[in-house]
């Protein structure tokens, strides 16, 4: 079985695709660029270069494959806009694993997608979801909510660094999941059965706070943290503001999706009935207090080593002399 995942050079792509390769399946990763994806190669995967916005390419990539796991999505930085990858490019990308034969097709979606038809990423995850069903492909439709890789940026480094940390208006709780884990339920499904022509919920252990989140990374670090916070009709200023450029759309749609998150709704689901199914043990699911203690318990162990190699490279440093030598 070879499985192709798309978006592989990713922050959830990268685990999808060790996960898989761990696992022992054969596995090919379609990326935009060949350069970037070394790592991958260096594992045991298979790359090939191809484009959601360049659909000549995908049959390629899908030649020989049983499983698509699609793990992309658009940048903020991309020249392509949210519709023309989000949407436009995973239409082709169906249709083309359509047409290949593919017999599974792992889509990953935002929970709660279909509560927000205003929002750009949410509107075309959700009709993304339609689509696929349509499509008549096996699918198998993972909705998530958050990383906690994000956290690392906006919560971690700025605390460390003494630099503000923005909470934006009535910031939602989130339960936030490690992409290792959501990798785990993903390579899952293609040995269950009962997951094919599904959709499920995937997300963490509870849902976190911003204040909870800042109140754990102060613990932790015995740093007080410098909150600063936005409100709601400023991010909305911003997001009409970033419109009327076309360099700002991807900006002003990623805006429209941090509304979401400041609204004081919760972003969770009860995970019960999904662990049953995917037969996993919650217990071994990563927690935010976890992932947290441990990025950083290696963070300050690392500067207190060069805080040591600094102190002895100054104790070795020889004393010059105030006289000089005859």
């Amino acid at each position: 079985m070879t499985i192709l995942i798309v978006g592989a050079t990713g922050t959830l792509g990268r685990q999808v695709a060790r996960r898989a390769l761990d696992e022992g399946y054969k596995v090919r990763c379609m990326v935009r660029n060949p350069q970037k994806a070394t790592f991958l190669k260096e594992w045991g995967a298979e790359i090939v270069q191809g484009n959601l916005c360049y659909p000549q390419t995908l049959p390629p990539a899908l030649e020989g494959v049983s499983v698509v796991i699609d793990a992309a999505t658009a940048r903020p930085t991309d020249s392509f806009s949210i519709k023309q990858i989000d949407w436009d490019g995973k239409v082709a990308l169906i249709q083309a694993a359509k047409a290949a034969g593919v017999e599974r097709f792992i889509f990953f979606s935002i929970l709660d997608a279909e509560k927000y038809p205003n929002v750009p990423l949410m509107e075309i995850k959700h009709c993304t979801e339609l689509f696929l069903d349509e499509a008549g492909l096996n699918y198998t439709i993972l909705r998530l909510c958050g990383f906690m890789q994000g956290l690392i940026g906006q919560y971690a480094i700025p605390i460390l660094e003494g630099q503000a940390v923005w909470v934006t208006g009535e910031a939602s709780p989130v339960a936030y999941m490690d992409t290792q884990d959501i990798a785990k339920f993903a390579v899952r499904t293609l040995s269950v059965p009962e997951t094919e022509k599904q959709t499920f919920p995937i997300v963490g252990t509870r849902a976190w706070s911003a204040d909870e989140i800042i109140n754990l990374c102060e613990r932790l670090t015995g740093k007080q943290a410098r909150v600063s916070r936005m409100p709601l009709n400023l991010l909305r200023t911003m997001r009409q503001v970033s419109r009327f450029f076309q360099w700002g759309w991807n900006v002003a749609d990623r805006l429209a999706f941090a509304e979401v998150l400041a609204t004081g709704r919760p972003m969770n689901a009860s995970m019960d009935e999904v662990y049953r199914i995917f037969d996993l043990d919650p217990q071994e699911t990563t927690t935010v207090e976890s992932y947290l203690q441990d990025y950083f318990g290696r963070i300050l162990k690392k500067l207190k080593e060069l805080d040591y190699e600094k102190t002895k490279a100054k104790k070795q440093k020889p004393k010059r002399s105030p006289f000089k030598k005859s």
